[in-house]
């Protein structure tokens, strides 16, 4: 069976701005540009930043609902907490996938080393929506290791890909969606190709993080001339994308390609909630405001 590779649709330049007590964030969505990109709902590039002792910055005591973040560390050591009692460090290559639900108290702050003797941070943060159904379930999370993620390889060794979620190169990732969602880090060599099969009815998304590559052969994009930080949204018209960094390029292509099926359901959005409904925005205010996502004991 032939194989048809999706054409790059969109491509939009992450905004830069500051976030939480000051650290800098490229933001691909959501803009004016685009909104979301159903199911997900925000998508951050925290830093790179390189912080001089005691300068290093984070996200103090916020409130979600109603749906997931993605915290994927690159580089530098974050601690979080919560008003449920859970707490834990985050460290380079570490993914957290907290499931919001109903509602906490969450904070994300640099880890006490970290911020005494300073250095690069780097991470990205994924919104991803929860459908009707799920999005007043209780809070939980799922943590994984740096070396605990699922990493798949080609035949050449020329593509490597860390899976957080999803499937690539017969590598299936641990964590556990509530939607279908896949979500890899790949890493290609010069001279290698990475064809990754998608199933007709998900949202794919790629994001640069380092390096020049091309997507599909068929395509007239070339990633050469773009700049870094970019969201590059693809049609929904194949079964595969297609990646290459051709064997005369000098650096390894560093990329991100998400994925998920769209939840179609009304996005009712106010900060740090996410809901159907402009009642149930007001209600998760009352509930925050009354103290029923609790507090952050420390």
């Amino acid at each position: 069976m032939s194989t048809t590779h999706r054409k790059v649709k969109r491509m939009i330049p992450a905004k830069m701005s500051i976030e939480g007590e000051g650290f800098l964030v490229h933001r691909a969505f959501p803009s004016q540009t685009l909104l979301d990109f159903d199911p997900f709902l925000l998508f951050d590039e925290m830093g790179p930043i390189d912080h001089q002792p005691g300068n290093a910055k984070g996200a103090p005591d916020h409130p979600h609902r109603g749906f997931e973040t993605v915290t994927y560390m690159l580089s530098g050591c974050f601690e979080h907490n919560d008003s449920f009692g859970h707490n834990g460090k985050l460290e380079p290559g570490d993914v957290q996938w907290m499931t919001a639900g109903s509602g906490l108290i969450h904070s994300e702050m640099p880890e006490k080393s970290f911020l005494e003797k300073g250095g690069t941070l780097h991470g990205i943060q994924l919104w991803i929506n929860l459908p009707k159904e799920h999005k007043m379930i209780s809070p939980h999370y799922q943590e994984i290791k740096s070396v605990d993620i699922p990493i798949g390889v080609s035949e050449d060794n020329k593509v490597q890909v860390r899976v957080l979620a999803g499937e690539a190169f017969n590598a299936k990732a641990i964590i556990q969606t509530r939607t279908p969602i896949f979500y890899l880090h790949a890493v290609i060599q010069p001279g290698g190709r990475w064809e990754q099969p998608i199933l007709k009815e998900f949202n794919v998304f790629a994001y640069v993080l380092k390096g020049e590559g091309l997507f599909s052969r068929k395509s007239e994009t070339n990633l050469k001339s773009c700049e870094l930080h970019q969201m590059i949204m693809f049609d929904n018209d194949g079964d595969s994308i297609e990646l290459i960094v051709p064997s005369d390029f000098n650096d390894p292509f560093e990329v991100l390609l998400i994925g998920g099926v769209p939840i179609n359901e009304p996005i009712v959005r106010y900060g740090p909630f996410v809901m159907n409904t402009e009642e149930e925005i007001r209600t998760a205010f009352i509930d925050y405001h009354t103290g029923k996502m609790g507090t952050i004991k420390r």
